[in-house]
């Protein structure tokens, strides 16, 4: 992918919650009413009409990974500003809706939109159709990981590395070499103590890429990078993170599958995490 191209993924990740807000019961698992909006009239004809494609088992595991990742990341970044935190960095953004539907509580934040240059010029075209607007206390910061380094990126953006920031950064790592991985969790890991990252990853593919790891392939968007979970979290101490912790499917049952319909399954496996500094 380049500088000058929107992501493929990035849109049908959009296409995901959006289609959760359609499809399944109430109370949804990640309640997000902007997200049909930026999208469009055109977005809720193509989910209505194309239901069962958006109810294969797949597609279901698919969405459901993709729903819980941002609630579990805007429930962390919640307790996060209860103790203090006053940036929101969203690495590779993408259609990320919660600056344009943030909560009471964020309205002291900083939010820093982190992507390609492409795909924030499309979603700027799919705010301004949408008659929606980025609030005051959030801006994008056209940054790519592999052709300059976040903390350039940042400075160049004025962003301070002074002050205790969240970041989250979904869906991303699998598309990057690993040494703008660990160029990035440097640059985080600069920030002050109390920091924090969530983030989400892909173990190795083993003997044969999956189902979707060919899909993202054949859009131009093919996964380079695997980690197993300890090698991870090695790497995230090893750059200054005192704490990380893995999202267990025990842990998301309890948290977010247990008090709703049974009509998302529960994960066997999850590839999420928080590390704090």
């Amino acid at each position: 992918m380049t500088d000058y191209k929107a992501s493929h993924t990035a849109l049908g990740t959009a296409y995901l919650r959006a289609a959760h807000q359609l499809l399944e019961a109430k109370p949804l698992l990640f309640d997000d009413p902007v997200a049909l909006p930026l999208l469009g009239p055109e977005a809720l004809n193509i989910i209505q009409h194309t239901a069962d494609n958006y109810r294969t088992p797949e597609t279901l595991a698919l969405r459901t990974h993709v729903v819980l990742r941002s609630q579990f990341t805007e429930d962390r970044l919640a307790s996060a500003v209860s103790r203090g935190i006053t940036q929101y960095v969203i690495l590779g953004a993408g259609f990320d809706t919660f600056a344009l539907r943030q909560p009471a509580w964020a309205k002291q934040l900083k939010i820093i939109e982190v992507d390609h240059s492409g795909t924030q010029r499309m979603k700027r075209s799919y705010i301004d159709a949408a008659g929606l607007a980025m609030p005051e206390n959030a801006f994008f910061a056209d940054i790519d990981f592999e052709h300059e380094s976040l903390h350039d990126g940042l400075l160049r953006y004025n962003v301070s590395m002074k002050e205790p920031s969240f970041f989250s950064w979904l869906g991303v790592t699998m598309y990057l070499k690993e040494e703008a991985i660990d160029a990035v969790l440097r640059t985080v890991a600069m920030f002050p103590a109390g920091s924090e990252i969530v983030l989400t990853f892909r173990p190795p593919p083993g003997d044969s890429p999956s189902p979707l790891a060919q899909s993202v392939a054949n859009l131009g968007e093919p996964w380079v990078s695997h980690f197993e979970p300890e090698a991870l979290e090695a790497k995230l101490r090893g750059v200054g993170f005192s704490r990380v912790e893995f999202l267990s499917p025990a842990e998301a049952e309890e948290q977010y599958f247990r008090h709703r319909p049974k009509d998302l399954p529960v994960p066997k496996q999850i590839n999420i995490l928080c590390a704090v500094r």
